[in-house]
């Protein structure tokens, strides 16, 4: 959670009253946590990207709720080494709904944002049982994959103060995978698994174009650690 104002509702602009879009945007962003470049504005922007591509696939899904889900639900993002980590996105609902009355988001939403929001984090191991909590599960997973997917995997395991790979086994083929210690045992310990958890048709075609992309660069990275 963003250590900074008491009350951020208070720099929001006057005239985002009149678009939800604005008002979201600007609540997230005065809020958000600037200083963890995985988990910052830029994110929030990127998960409801993603969840706009599912939306358009499931149309009778509240676009509404999974917008306010998307750029709330890492209100409170404990590190991934925290022991209560599986409890953050049951806190980021409940932060999440009181912010939102503040703002006058329709009462009988605050629910299915709440749920969205508690549903979306793997650690937490809550089953998604609407479609917008689905479709926001799908879309922050997305976001673990791909190109920036892998720059965030490297980010955060330099932050936990991970190494690259093994040194003399990266493949893990004599030692039990550890992406604490290895950021690239990641890619095999968690990111490739994410495709087949993905709540959506959508997200899993989507998923699996971007793990691929990971599959390649793993054996790139693979080929150049083991021939130096």
């Amino acid at each position: 959670m963003h250590p900074a104002s008491q009350n951020p509702l208070q720099d929001l602009p006057k005239n985002s009253r009149q678009d939800w879009s604005e008002r979201l945007t600007a609540l997230a962003g005065a809020i958000s946590d600037a200083d963890d470049g995985a988990h910052d504005i830029n994110h929030l922007h990127r998960v409801w990207q993603a969840a706009r591509i599912l939306l358009d696939e499931y149309p009778a899904a509240n676009a509404l709720v999974v917008q306010a889900a998307c750029y709330l639900h890492d209100l409170v993002n404990l590190p991934k080494d925290d022991p209560q980590r599986h409890l953050a996105s049951r806190q980021a609902a409940q932060l999440a709904r009181r912010h939102l009355q503040q703002l006058d988001f329709p009462a009988g939403q605050l629910d299915a944002v709440a749920h969205a929001i508690e549903a979306h984090s793997f650690s937490a191991g809550i089953a998604p049982t609407t479609i917008e909590a689905q479709i926001v599960q799908d879309a922050d997973r997305l976001d673990a994959l791909g190109a920036v997917g892998l720059a965030r995997m490297f980010y955060t395991a330099g932050r936990m103060g991970s190494l690259l790979a093994h040194a003399d086994d990266a493949r893990a083929t004599h030692r039990a995978l550890d992406d604490r210690r290895y950021a690239l045992d990641h890619i095999a310990c968690k990111l490739e698994t994410l495709p087949a958890t993905m709540q959506t048709d959508a997200g899993r075609r989507l998923g699996e174009q971007r793990v691929q992309w990971l599959r390649d660069f793993r054996t790139r990275f693979l080929a150049e650690w083991e021939s130096a």
